[in-house]
């Protein structure tokens, strides 16, 4: 072999080797956050918003679930799937129905709690209305806060598409107070939650949205990342769900 069919075999040789590396690392579930596959992987148009360089930390991490948090679903529920998402990600304008699908089919086995992850770098308008759905729990409690979201999703056309002037109509059109809500909006009183669930996501082994850990019974994790599929969200439960 001369030196220049070396260095073409060479080269397929590393190429594959990127390929096949992307392949293991493509978006899946992981147990306890690991690296590596765990039979439960799923590949194909799955990858999240990546809107932070490198994770920055362990499952581990993660923010114990409290009544603080919002969730769609009974805090007692034997499985909680803690979603780290953000509005204008169209892979979680996906994803917000997979988990709907879940809470619905899993009929009180599953608990769904929300926790804001927005990617500024990419979706400028993400955080003032990760900020709407605050405004929208406080002045109508979790179920308002759920019926707003599940309203942002349906209607914004992703990545930045949603005029931020249709906020406080989304607000009216659930049954909150349009100038309340307004003046929630603009006292910016919620960005701290905002911040602190961003610090969560990072914390906790986050890169791109959406971003979901199952915690089993026992408190053993499962890492959903990307926008799965609901047979390998279901998977993941069922995981879940059979451990002691």
């Amino acid at each position: 072999m001369n030196n220049s069919s070396a260095i073409i075999a060479g080269s397929i040789l590393i190429s594959g080797a990127i390929i096949a590396g992307a392949i293991i690392y493509s978006n899946g579930i992981s147990s306890n956050g690991g690296r590596g596959g765990s039979g439960l992987a799923a590949i194909g148009d799955t990858a999240p918003d990546r809107g932070v360089p490198e994770a920055s930390g362990e499952v581990s991490n993660l923010k114990p679930v409290t009544k603080d948090d919002h969730i769609r679903g009974s805090i007692d529920a034997p499985i909680k799937i803690v979603e780290f998402s953000d509005t204008e990600c169209p892979f979680c304008k996906r994803f917000h129905l997979t988990m709907q699908q879940a809470v619905t089919e899993y009929k009180g086995q599953v608990a769904w709690v929300y926790r804001h992850f927005p990617l500024d770098s990419i979706h400028s308008k993400a955080r003032k209305e990760a900020e709407a759905t605050e405004c929208a729990a406080e002045l109508g409690g979790n179920d308002k806060f759920w019926a707003y979201l599940d309203k942002v999703f349906e209607v914004t056309p992703s990545n930045n598409g949603l005029n931020l002037d249709e906020l406080p109509k989304i607000a009216e059109q659930i049954g909150l107070n349009r100038k309340n809500f307004q003046s929630c909006l603009d006292s910016g009183r919620h960005a701290e939650r905002i911040s602190n669930n961003l610090t969560d996501a990072t914390n906790s082994g986050g890169r791109g949205t959406p971003y979901s850990i199952a915690i089993a019974r026992n408190g053993k994790k499962f890492v959903i990342s990307g926008a799965q599929p609901y047979e390998t969200v279901k998977q993941a439960i069922d995981a879940a769900l059979a451990e002691k």
